[in-house]
Order: C-alpha cells, then structure tokens, then sequence
C-alpha cells in the first residue's frame, strides 16, 4: 500500500489496568488490561494514557519544529488496519528504524511479506465477539528536548491470542548523531548489575517463568531483544517493560519493573543521563542538527463566517466529508480550495493530528467548516469496552474544543463501523456516508473527482480524506462541476438541520 506523510501528535498509547508501581527494586506486575475478551484486553491500549515516562505534562508535539508523521490507514472493515511513526528532522535513522518495524508488521497482516496468508478478514477464536482482526500501530513522544528525541512505537493487533499489544521504545542521541536502542540508555560496564536489579525484581513475581526469564537475559542480543522499551518516569527513576510472553506465561499479561532515581543513575551512560535529565527537566526545545526543516503554509481564516442560511429542503445540497486529518499541507491547502468556492465542509479529526495543529483545526472553524470526531487513534471501537471507547472520544473531544473553543456534536465511526456498544457510549450524533470515493485506494485526483460527480446526488454526504494530496487534488473540479450544476456545499449539521 502507498503511505503518505503528513503532520501529527505524539500519542500517548500504552497498556490500561495496570497495578500499582512499587517502589526499591521491585517490579509492578501488569495485570491484563481489562477483564473480558483478548481483543477486549488488547484494546485498551488504545484508551489510555501513557505508563511511561513523560514529565510535567509530556511533549507538546506541535512545538517539535517540522514534525511529520508517516501515517497511512485502510478503510476496508473487512481488513482494518491504520498505522504511524513520526518523522522528525536530524533523526532520519531513527525514522528508518521505525519504517521497517511498521512496514513489516503490515506486511505481515496482509500477508504480503511473502506467507501468502493474511492475518485480516478473520476473526479470533479467543473472544466472544465475532470481531474481525485489525492492526493498529500508534506512538507516543517520550522525550524531544535538547538533543535527544525518545518515541514508544506501539503495535497492536485486536483480536489475537493474549492482549496482543508489542511495544518498542526508539532513541536518537543529536549529540553523536546516531540512533540508540533501549538498553544504550545503561553503560556497557554497567549492565551486569542492571540486568541483575531487573532479574531479581521479577524472580518471585506470580506468572513469571523461570526458563523464559533466563532466557531473556542470557546474552547481550537476548537482553537487547527483551529490554526494548525503557523509559524515565517524571522523578528520573527508569521504567522497563515487557510485553506479555516474554519473561512470564501469557495469562500474566505484561510486567513492569521500576528503578528509582538513586538506584538507576550510577549505571548510566553519558546518554542516558542526558535522557533522564531532559524528561525530568526538558530545555523546551529540540535540536538535533537538522539542515533545515519543512515549515507548514499558513491556512486561510475567515474572521466573521456568519452562519450558514442554506436552506436544503429548497436549494441542491451536498455534503462533503474529510477524514484523518489535520494533515499540515493538504488541508491547508484544501481550506484555500474551499474558500474560492465559499463552500463548507466538515472535517471529522484524528486526536492525535488534531493535538499536533490545532492551528490547522482553528482554521477550519474559522472558516465556518464544522470540526467532528474521528477517534483519537483510528482504532475499530467496535471492539472496545465502553470505557475505551469513551476514551477515544473524549479525549479527541478536547484536543478539539482545546484548539476551536468548542466541543464537536458529531463523531464518525472509523471504518464506519458502529454497534450499541458505540451509540451508548457517548452523546455524539454518528454519521456515516451516502458515496464512499474509496480515494484511500485510488490514489488519482480524476478518479475521486468523477466518482463524486457522477454519484453524488441532492443532500448526500460524500466521504473523502485530507490526508491524501491525490483526494484535495480532486476538490477543485468537484467544486467547479457541481457548483456549475446548481449545488450547494454545507456541513453535515446544516443538512441535518433544514431537511
């Protein structure tokens, strides 16, 4: 599949229901994230805040100077899937690292890597749901302050055996210039006794398997592959976690081992106690030698928009829908697009690319266009519990009202998938779409523009995606077309009101 890049947040994705973290050289032990199904334990990793390390308040991602996100997603409900990784300038080896890991996880899930057997279109045995298996890859900024940039890669797939969530923490050090794994953030002549804290700190913890945990410290490489997500909590003290399967039985879930401050800093290299000072008191800046980086084009406003008196039980009304975004370019340039024509549309938003330019989203409710809900991290909610899909929704609800001042009225479903477990977690209104223009697989500006010109009739509502530069290439000629035709475009709430 083609992948896109465009603006994005950190999110903050990692395991819910989590235990209490002890103090000394004790280790929390994870339990499953929720109680119930797999796909439903697997799922809160979607939901909830971050078990690691950001400090006083984690990073603001739209104050990281050129941030893009290389973020691609299908809207087949058959075969969910929606991935990203975050591409800052100067720390392109990192941003490597993370293309393989999610290029091969994707690969993997559609069968494309060469087994001839997608993972997708099934449904898991180990639920009671019958819920199709869906892949989402997400991220959260762990540390992007003077020279040193930290991001948990998060992998999830619903829907599997266990609680299906992997994550990878990824290290760039400005000062050498190079990317660093986990275990760098230790000096070298002091891992024995690290390994040795963390060993014994798990040794007696219930689910643990003593031959898994051997083997999981058994040799540099070993250490290297167990010990790949790391990170300072806000007090300086060093967090390692594990996914589930890898020291312990499966049913244990994952566990956690916290270090404090004082035991930790004497075993780390010059690096890492450059990470841990900048997450427990970050410059405010990042700089990591980049030659230059991308700047975003200013987004058309409009002071006084006034409201829209469309009437469409009189007029031909349409309804142009955008999903996915902000995306830093294309929906600044869409907006320009949309002001020459004074049409309206509606924007159903990404939390996680709404918390990375909420400038983007201002404009768009400057201009009079209504800003929805999308989900904060794009997953099916149709395999959450209520409170997981409360989440999704409440908290791109507030990184909305946050950037406009305003909490939205509408949501949209991704994948359009929707049940009563959905309706009756939230008062949002859900809308759908008449004409799909399915441009997330056709990426071509004259096939999207004739798929809605030629199917979009009287007060439908047409579904499309900002984040693609093929789909707001299409808008002209859509809004020439249709405008010579005697349409009007207004926003969903607009159409709902005056039919």
């Amino acid at each position: 599949m083609h992948q896109r890049t465009t603006a994005t947040t950190a999110t903050s994705l990692a395991l819910a229901g989590v235990l209490a973290l002890t103090t000394g050289c004790s280790s929390g032990t994870d339990s499953s994230p929720t109680a119930g199904s797999g796909a439903d334990k697997a799922a809160a990793a979607t939901s909830s805040a971050s078990s690691g390390g950001t400090a006083k308040g984690g990073v603001d991602p739209s104050r990281i100077k050129g941030l893009q996100i290389v973020n691609d997603s299908s809207e087949d409900s058959s075969c969910p899937w929606a991935t990203s990784y975050p591409a800052v300038p100067g720390a392109d080896a990192m941003t490597a690292a993370m293309k393989r890991e999610v290029d091969r996880n994707r690969q993997s899930f559609l069968g494309e890597d060469g087994s001839g057997t997608a993972e997708c279109g099934g449904t898991s045995q180990d639920q009671d749901l019958d819920q199709h298996l869906q892949l989402n890859i997400s991220h959260d900024f762990l540390v992007a302050s003077g020279d040193v940039l930290g991001v948990r890669l998060n992998t999830l797939r619903i829907g599997e055996a266990g609680d299906g969530l992997m994550t990878t923490t990824y290290w760039f050090d400005g000062k050498a210039k190079q990317r660093r794994q986990a275990l760098d953030l230790v000096a070298e002549g002091s891992r024995a006794q690290f390994v040795a804290a963390v060993k014994k700190a798990l040794k007696n913890r219930e689910g643990i398997d003593p031959s898994m945990l051997d083997g999981a410290f058994a040799d540099s490489e070993s250490q290297y592959g167990a010990m790949d997500d790391l990170a300072f909590t806000s007090d300086g003290g060093l967090r390692i976690e594990f996914d589930s399967g890898m020291v312990g039985v499966p049913a244990g879930g994952r566990y956690k081992v916290t270090l404090p401050k004082a035991t930790v800093t004497p075993w780390l290299s010059d690096f890492g106690r450059r990470v841990q000072q900048q997450t427990t008191d970050p410059a405010g800046t990042l700089d990591l030698g980049a030659a230059s980086t991308p700047t975003e084009p200013a987004a058309p406003t409009i002071k006084h928009p006034g409201e829209d008196d469309t009437d469409c039980s009189k007029v031909k009304c349409i309804a142009l829908t955008f999903d996915d975004g902000p995306a830093a370019t294309e929906t600044s340039q869409l907006l320009t697009y949309l002001a020459k024509y004074k049409a309206r549309a509606t924007f159903f938003t990404v939390g996680q690319n709404v918390a990375a330019h909420p400038d983007l989203v201002r404009a768009e409710a400057a201009a009079g266009h209504e800003v929805g809900n999308h989900s904060w991290s794009h997953p099916d909610l149709t395999g959450l519990s209520t409170a997981q899909i409360q989440s999704q929704l409440s908290r791109t609800s507030a990184a909305i009202k946050a950037a406009t001042g305003e909490e939205p009225k509408l949501f949209r479903p991704p994948y359009g998938a929707i049940n009563s477990t959905v309706r009756a977690a939230t008062t949002l209104s859900p809308v759908l779409w008449d004409v799909d223009t399915e441009d997330w697989k056709y990426r071509d500006s004259g096939k999207v523009a004739q798929t809605v010109i030629t199917k979009a009739g009287r007060n439908e509502v047409v579904l499309m995606h900002d984040i693609h530069p093929t789909s707001v290439g299409a808008v002209p000629e859509i809004l020439r077309t249709l405008t010579a035709r005697g349409y009007h475009f207004v926003t969903v709430s607009q159409l709902r009101a005056t039919l």
